[in-house]
Parts: C-alpha cells; structure tokens; sequence
C-alpha cells in the first residue's frame, strides 16, 4: 500500500505549475507597419519611408523566427504596405517624367 501511495504522489503532486509566459511583441515588426502605413499615406517623402519599413520588417521576420516571438503578422501587414506606397511613388515619378519627357519632346516637333 505504501508503494502505491508514493507512486500516487509523485504523479499527482500538489505543486502549481509555473504560469504561462506569453511572448513579446517584436518592436521591429511593429515599427514596419507604423512606416508602412505612413509610406501610403504621407507624400513626397512615402517611397523613402516605404523603403525603410521594408527593412525593417526583413529585419523583424528575422528576429521573430530566432526569438521567437510575436509579430509576424504585424510584419507581414508592414513589408505589403511598404511595398504597396514604394510602389504608389514609384509609378507616380515614372509617370511625372515619362509626362515631362512627353511635354518636351512636343515642343521641338511644334509647328509654331
């Protein structure tokens, strides 16, 4: 009976197990969404911004998965809209020059 009873005890002890830790929050994940969200909405300076938030969240997916902590979504919403307003500043440029260049290449074939 003794045998059971310390075989019992050691199974089913009275000890609390420790609480559960949630992980943090990268801050380089978060600081690629905040400048994503920024390279959409700010303008002139977005295609600069949007080049940094895309760093910063390579920089983020890479900590997260060696850490491992959270954040990879805030990361993964930081590097599209990265991505998304470098892209918007890029087309934008293009079209300025490719309007600019258009307006003064009709000017020399102009009849007047």
């Amino acid at each position: 009976m003794d045998y059971r009873q310390n075989d019992v005890d050691r199974y089913h002890s009275d000890t609390v197990p420790p609480p559960y830790v949630v992980p943090k929050t990268n801050g380089k994940s978060i600081t690629s969404l905040v400048l994503g969200i920024l390279s959409v909405t700010i303008p002139y300076v977005g295609i600069l911004i949007g080049i940094v938030a895309i760093i910063f969240a390579s920089l983020a997916f890479k900590e997260i998965r060696v850490r491992m902590e959270q954040g990879k979504g805030l990361a993964i919403a930081g590097l599209v809209c990265g991505i998304i307003g470098t892209a918007i500043y890029v087309l934008l440029i293009l079209l300025v020059l490719l309007f600019s260049f258009a307006i003064s290449s009709s000017e020399i074939y102009s009849t007047y």
